[in-house]
């Protein structure tokens, strides 16, 4: 499926994601005193979530009925880049459920806009966001530094996959099989994989830590509340990053990861894997995955923005357009 000639912008990184759930306070709680983030704002039954890195926060969490996506937000590096975002999304037919401006109802503040994806997903492009200096953690305490990647449930991994290259400039790392695909912004791996499914929804977000023996770290410390791994650790073959999956209160799925791999534009050339238990876990130490883990990663069905979507030949428009 053809979008567009060229990108409508050039994403610099994968800023935050939105997390809509039954219980905000109880995932809270979780992401505060277990996962190692930190609250850094709230508003009524809505959190803000820092790492150690630079973003003012990477994770907000929201109260819905049921287990929804919010938005992805993604860099750009200027509001004239934003500005003309719009424009050529407008010019492609994407709908926007925002137009440029404030964001004067994020705690992170700053200036952007929010489109919707094929699936209905709210995708934000954002700038100049409240400024924080990265800290590293004291000594060797287990805390997230920022959020390494998320994984995308998708009815059509082709269509996705187009929409994200050809309209948001990604580009694709590698495959596994048809089964997934592994998009970049930057020098890492991935930032977004979108895996086939029967449904669209969140399949997990996983969160970099600064080293290897900070991983192994957090994971001894998730045992120390009682928390095992449903999955790892062990050591992926796309992205080469190491992982442990666990679910957190809402059923959620979030994961540890480190040591992604870093792509040099030049050199690097895509390839398929293939779905062996030795290319998913090159250590060979993690085991299969439960299948209360395999269950939370599909998720339940998100119609998120859907009903903004009409589906074209080549591109989708707005309802009663």
């Amino acid at each position: 499926m053809h979008y567009a000639d060229t990108p409508v912008c050039r994403m610099r990184s994968l800023r935050s994601i939105t997390l809509r759930v039954p219980d905000p306070v109880q995932s809270k709680d979780f992401y505060h005193e277990a996962w190692g983030l930190s609250t850094v704002d709230e508003d009524r039954s809505t959190f803000w979530l820092r790492a150690t890195g630079s973003e003012h926060h990477v994770l907000r969490l929201e109260q819905h009925d049921v287990n929804a996506l919010g938005k992805i937000s993604f860099a750009l590096g200027s509001r004239v880049e934003v500005d003309e975002a719009a424009r050529a999304l407008q010019k492609l037919g994407i709908p926007l459920l925002r137009e440029p401006g404030l964001l004067s109802d994020d705690a992170g503040g700053g200036y952007g806009l929010q489109l919707v994806d094929p699936e209905g997903r709210c995708v934000e492009l954002s700038t100049d966001t409240h400024a924080v200096v990265a800290q590293e953690p004291a000594g060797r305490r287990a805390v997230p530094r920022k959020i390494a990647h998320v994984v995308l449930n998708t009815v059509d991994i082709d269509r996705a996959a187009d929409f994200y290259t050809q309209v948001l400039g990604m580009r694709i790392s590698d495959w596994s099989e048809h089964q997934m695909t592994f998009l970049r912004c930057n020098s890492d791996h991935h930032v977004i994989a979108l895996n086939q499914a029967p449904w669209t929804s969140v399949n997990h977000v996983a969160y970099e830590m600064q080293s290897i023996d900070h991983f192994m770290r957090g994971i001894g410390s998730l045992k120390h509340h009682g928390i095992a791994p449903q999955w790892g650790p062990g050591r992926h073959g796309p992205g080469d990053n190491t992982f442990s999956y666990f679910t957190d209160p809402a059923g959620l799925v979030c994961e540890y990861t480190s040591e992604v791999a870093q792509i040099d534009e030049d050199a690097w050339l895509c390839r398929t894997w293939q779905r062996t238990p030795e290319l998913s876990d090159q250590w060979g130490t993690a085991g299969p995955p439960t299948a209360a883990v395999r269950s939370a990663m599909a998720g339940v069905a998100d119609l998120g923005h859907r009903d903004r979507v009409v589906p074209g030949v080549a591109d989708y428009f707005l309802s009663g357009e």
